[in-house]
């Protein structure tokens, strides 16, 4: 009797809770630096949901360690709906990259709702004379082990994109890793990358002064900022795709009304004219999953692009 009395407290104290939900100020969590495109998206939604709930919400920046510091804290953090984090598709991957993270990945973090996708684009440098996805893989195929390729460092977005574009096209290609986006798209105007997987936001304008030419994009579909570029899918190389996505956490035991109060007012700001024209801006498109479906979307990348990692050979430290 006394456990179905704590029950039936517990139950309608959680009623209660999602009926007040949110009283006070929110806290998201994001592991990045600001400015980062995980950054912007968060302050993007949080201002939504800030304006829809009348009260504050902050954006907490806690870069390292591959944003596992910022993602831990959020782990730890009480689960009441006040404290959420914003990543990025690293976060699937850290377990291949860590020998011991302070949180498992899967069990101690509930997906909220997803916000965004960013499409990546194959970049290489116009004096190369390489003009198509097929040119560069045959160049890559005549000169085996030649070729390269550079990324913001293992495990980053750049290195997933490049490893199953790599399976996807059958070729060997040496990775450079080097520090962010900006040295990548020198060193591809340079010439001194062979090519290079980048995101649109960072190499619009260089593609338009026709410093870089694009070869394809690694969504399923052809972005509005390049309708004339091709998806890697249809360049001939199906398996080569990627999705960079941008996502919202709770701790996991953070209450299941909760989360689908969070998921439902989220949903509601991806879907307004102007959050849709400044993703746009960027590049992005919103991404719209209830919170089971972007659980499950969770575990597939986690198992999916690990095995990109482990099957490239990358060792955690």
């Amino acid at each position: 009797m006394k456990k179905f009395l704590f029950l039936m407290l517990w139950a309608a104290a959680t009623v209660a809770a999602g009926q007040t939900y949110p009283s006070k100020t929110i806290t998201i969590i994001v592991p990045f630096t600001p400015g980062s495109a995980t950054d912007v998206a968060a302050r993007l939604v949080g201002d939504k949901l800030s304006t829809a709930w009348g009260q504050p919400v902050i954006i907490d920046n806690r870069a390292g360690a591959g944003g596992t510091i910022g993602i831990a804290q959020t782990a730890r953090a009480e689960p009441d709906g006040y404290t959420l984090a914003v990543v990025s598709t690293g976060h699937v991957v850290n377990p291949v990259l860590y020998k011991e993270l302070p949180y498992d990945t899967l069990k101690d973090l509930a997906g909220v709702a997803p916000l965004a996708s960013l499409p990546s684009v194959l970049v290489v440098a116009p004096g190369l004379g390489i003009k198509s996805v097929k040119d560069l893989v045959a160049a890559a195929k005549a000169k085996p082990g030649e070729f390269n390729y550079g990324t913001a460092g293992v495990g980053s977005a750049a290195h997933i994109n490049s490893e199953k574009f790599n399976h996807a096209a059958g070729i060997k290609a040496v990775h450079i890793p080097l520090k962010g986006t900006p040295p990548i798209l020198a060193e591809t105007m340079a010439g001194r990358l062979h090519f290079a997987w980048v995101p649109s936001l960072g190499s619009m304008g260089l593609l338009k002064d026709g410093k870089l030419l694009a070869l394809a994009v690694s969504t399923p579909r052809r972005i509005a900022a390049l309708p004339d570029v091709p998806t890697i899918a249809e360049a001939g190389y199906p398996g080569g795709e990627f999705n960079f996505w941008v996502g919202m956490l709770a701790p996991a035991k953070t209450p299941r009304e909760l989360i689908a109060k969070v998921n439902a007012e989220v949903n509601k700001a991806l879907q307004q004219p102007d959050v849709i024209e400044r993703l746009a801006k960027l590049g992005a498109e919103p991404m719209l999953m209830n919170p089971a479906q972007f659980d499950a979307f969770i575990r597939r990348e986690h198992d999916e692009l690990g095995k990109v990692l482990r099957d490239a050979g990358t060792k955690p430290q």
